[in-house]
């Protein structure tokens, strides 16, 4: 079918079964190579919506008020020594781990697709991991931390270490030039979409993430938990945005879902669960005042199961409780006024999505 315009004294025709040819090559990996990066007609709708919402979520480190946190941090009498080592540990971890992150959606991810959507969106995820790193910098800079020393939590504790050494080893092995038309290639990307999103973002994260959090809400460091906050919210799109991505790459390869390949995903999940685990417990190596340990040992399984049944495989940790109900509330950030002085603060535009939060907690 072809359509014709006419404009003066020229012609245009227009080849509709061309382009709906062309529509029909658009896949995950293996589809139709082009250097237009046309987006239209939308094949992955999904990706576009989670753009969108990203980019309503947009927020800035420096526009959260840091002078009590710089009080309490220098003030004994207000946040004990455990307290102080637990922003450390987050500091030390999370600056180290945004940007691997943001490496691997760029350098692997992002190239391997071949839906002009699914690079938009992994595109502003690459962003937004740029946007917590310089949150990590804003903390270190506002509390007066040395940067060297953030430098050698990441070179030289080793939970740090072996949880950074887990995901960088899946990473290195799909940055050469990868056929992706063999089974255990597609495997091996599956593998990487399956380790970032839903073991270190969607599993590895949560840990620190509770542990900051349970301070927020015993009003310290309210600063760094605000920041906490919208980095949550920011990895709660991102943890759907890669279970998408991996859900339909099984669908249009469907050689890829054998039962020895599920196996593995599980036995990495097991690994990511015992990592974080030896993480919790050097960030808490004895309870504090609304901090127990056991309390995030247990999230980690029951957050872990959560990612694989999300995934369709099955749960490491059958009817595991979630012993921290209270995180959920903490992605309900549409509307602040508390970290502002007082000033309301509507970070979410009106036009983007919801998120339900318990989904994602």
């Amino acid at each position: 079918m072809h359509k014709t315009y006419t404009v003066g004294s020229k012609s245009f025709v227009l080849d509709q079964e061309k382009a709906e040819k062309a529509f029909k090559e658009k896949r995950i990996i293996n589809g139709r190579e082009t250097m237009t990066f046309n987006l239209l007609p939308l094949k992955y709708h999904w990706a576009y919506d989670i753009y969108k919402t990203m980019k309503a979520n947009h927020w800035e480190p420096e526009d959260i008020i840091m002078n009590k946190d710089i009080e309490q941090w220098k003030d004994d009498s207000q946040v004990s020594e455990i307290e102080r080592w637990i922003i450390m540990m987050g500091v030390g971890y999370f600056s180290a781990a945004e940007g691997i992150v943001g490496d691997n959606i760029i350098h692997v991810i992002r190239e391997l697709v071949t839906a002009p959507e699914l690079k938009l969106v992994l595109g502003r995820h690459a962003h937004e991991e740029n946007v917590h790193a310089d949150s990590l910098l804003y903390m270190i800079s506002s509390l007066g931390i040395n940067p060297h020393e953030c430098e050698a939590m990441f070179e030289d504790i080793e939970t740090i270490v072996k949880k950074n050494e887990f995901v960088t080893r899946h990473s290195h092995e799909l940055r050469n030039d990868i056929d992706l038309t063999i089974t255990e290639n597609k495997q091996k990307f599956a593998k990487n979409i399956f380790l970032f999103g839903q073991c270190m973002e969607g599993t590895q994260f949560y840990g620190m993430f509770g542990m900051i959090l349970s301070l927020y809400r015993q009003n310290k460091f309210r600063g760094i938990g605000e920041m906490f906050r919208y980095t949550l919210r920011d990895e709660s799109n991102h943890i759907e945005l890669l279970r998408n991505v991996l859900m339909d790459l099984i669908d249009e390869n469907p050689d890829v879902w054998t039962e020895d390949f599920r196996e593995n995903l599980r036995s990495t999940m097991r690994e990511a669960i015992e990592l974080e685990k030896e993480f919790i417990s050097d960030c808490l190596p004895v309870d504090s005042i609304g901090l127990r340990k056991q309390d995030f040992l247990q999230y980690i399984d029951y957050i872990a199961d959560r990612r694989l049944e999300g995934c369709g495989l099955a749960p490491l940790n059958p009817g595991a409780s979630n012993p921290l109900p209270w995180l959920a509330e903490m992605m309900d950030i549409k509307k602040e006024q508390n970290f502002f002085e007082g000033r309301v603060t509507e970070y979410q535009k009106a036009s983007s999505l919801e998120i339900d939060s318990d989904d994602d907690l």
